[in-house]
């Protein structure tokens, strides 16, 4: 359904430290930067997400928040611990969510500008993981 989604920051220096720790864990990596922006993504010049830098950056309010795909609960694990070396802050640590199905595993994290973001495996065959 989306094609991709981009997020304005007030530092892109900061922002670009933090998404580059969580991002990796999961996979992901720069595909682009310029002065005003940093494209995450698989492939160069082909950006998922983006970081914008704009002046009056603020995060949206409660019940908005950015869930990023892991292909393990060791990423999703390394996702939490990477946020919270890189100057975000833990909004839930790393397990399992039995409210949300059998399978979901997330962790949740709040960046530096304030935007709620998780890491999430959902799948039975994620359920028999370490």
């Amino acid at each position: 359904m989306l094609h991709h989604i981009s997020l304005g920051v007030r530092d892109l220096v900061v922002a670009g430290r933090f998404y580059d720790a969580v991002l990796n864990a999961l996979g992901y990596r720069r595909v682009f930067e310029d002065d005003t922006a940093i494209g995450y993504g698989l492939i160069d010049d082909q950006d998922l997400f983006c970081l914008k830098l704009r002046d009056d950056a603020s995060a949206p309010g409660a019940g908005f928040h950015l869930a990023f795909a892991a292909l393990s609960r060791e990423a999703v694990d390394a996702f939490h611990l990477a946020a919270l070396q890189a100057g975000g802050r833990d909004n839930g640590t790393a397990g399992l969510r039995p409210d949300y199905g059998d399978g979901y595993y997330a962790a949740f994290v709040i960046d530096p500008d304030g935007h709620r973001i998780e890491a999430v495996i959902n799948s039975v065959e994620g359920a028999s993981q370490g």
